[in-house]
């Protein structure tokens, strides 16, 4: 995987927030859904999450920049206490080669001394052969470093879900389910990961589980950051007349006044009715719609009729 610097495209300097606004952007530009003709969107949307993963934490974000940790949160090899055991260089595809000096493969303890590189290895470590000045060299076999193990699933959650958290199951490729934990106040996008719980391969710790939250669509909220709208349904003597009208929420249903003489499209503004976030909460916007009764209803046209040529009035007149 890339520098997660380079990934989200701030420089090492950047400020959390800075991190925070790059990722949210560029989550929302590389979104599966929102590129649905594109067959590498998803690539580069966990990309994108993974570096998140990273500079996103302030811990994680340390360990990468003193090179504790790789660009997939893998702590990278520190080399032996003290000081002492095998001198690295640089090798084939950045890899480095550790050499091994001893008193020959044969000499005493030399097949202890393997044998306890290869249980520290897993087994990675190729058979001595003869090194300059007489001495026995160890080769480490590199073909399992930096295998990926993780597991990349996308789970849909209610918005309900989302801001009250919950449980949830989710089936992963190999066919496994799992129940996991969804955290309230969760967002679209974000991740959740399940430690151990990827792929497994032989001399390798086993894989993360990623699971990437996308929230469905609700049936009446759409959701604008931390605000939610909703087209309200009101009669037409409701909005002649004004009165009090049950509206919905995320939480328990409030009333709205809605004042004489509102005309359909009027919007008004519910405080703290939105979604979590930082220091608060979003509002909530409800925008009148009139509906009129189903069918023909006589009396209600002999009224506008007469209405209309009492009280003509042109509302487009502003249109030219």
């Amino acid at each position: 995987m890339r520098d997660p610097y380079e990934v989200l495209g701030v420089p090492r300097s950047a400020s959390a927030a800075a991190i925070k606004s790059a990722y949210r952007k560029l989550a929302k530009k590389h979104h599966p859904d929102s590129n649905k003709g594109d067959p590498k969107a998803a690539e580069r949307f966990a990309e994108i999450n993974s570096a998140n993963e990273i500079l996103g934490d302030e811990d994680k974000r340390k360990q990468f920049d003193r090179g504790e940790i790789d660009a997939e949160g893998k702590p990278r090899f520190q080399g032996f206490p003290g000081g002492g055991g095998p001198r690295g260089r640089a090798g084939p595809g950045g890899f480095e080669s550790y050499t091994f000096r001893s008193g020959g493969a044969g000499g005493p303890g030399g097949g202890a001394f393997e044998d306890i590189l290869n249980s520290m290895f897993g087994g990675g470590m190729r058979g001595a052969r003869p090194g300059a000045g007489g001495g026995a060299q160890f080769e480490f076999d590199t073909g399992g470093i930096g295998l990926d193990l993780d597991v990349n699933v996308a789970m849909s959650v209610s918005l309900e879900e989302a801001v009250k958290g919950g449980e949830k199951r989710v089936r992963l490729p190999t066919g496994k389910e799992l129940n996991v934990k969804i955290p309230a106040g969760v967002t679209e996008g974000q991740q959740i990961r399940l430690r151990g719980q990827g792929e497994s391969a032989q001399g390798h710790p086993p894989g993360d589980l990623l699971i990437t939250i996308n929230i469905a669509p609700h049936p009446f909220f759409k959701v604008e950051g931390s605000d939610l709208r909703i087209d309200l349904p009101v009669t037409l003597y409701e909005a002649v007349l004004g009165g009090k009208v049950r509206v919905p929420t995320l939480g328990n249903a409030v009333e709205l006044s809605v004042p004489k003489n509102t005309s359909s499209g009027r919007t008004f503004r519910l405080k703290g009715k939105g979604l979590p976030k930082a220091g608060g909460t979003g509002d909530l916007f409800v925008i009148i719609r009139i509906m009129l009764p189903d069918g023909n209803d006589a009396e209600l046209e002999a009224l506008m009729e007469k209405w209309r040529d009492q009280h003509p009035y042109n509302p487009r007149s502003g249109l030219g």
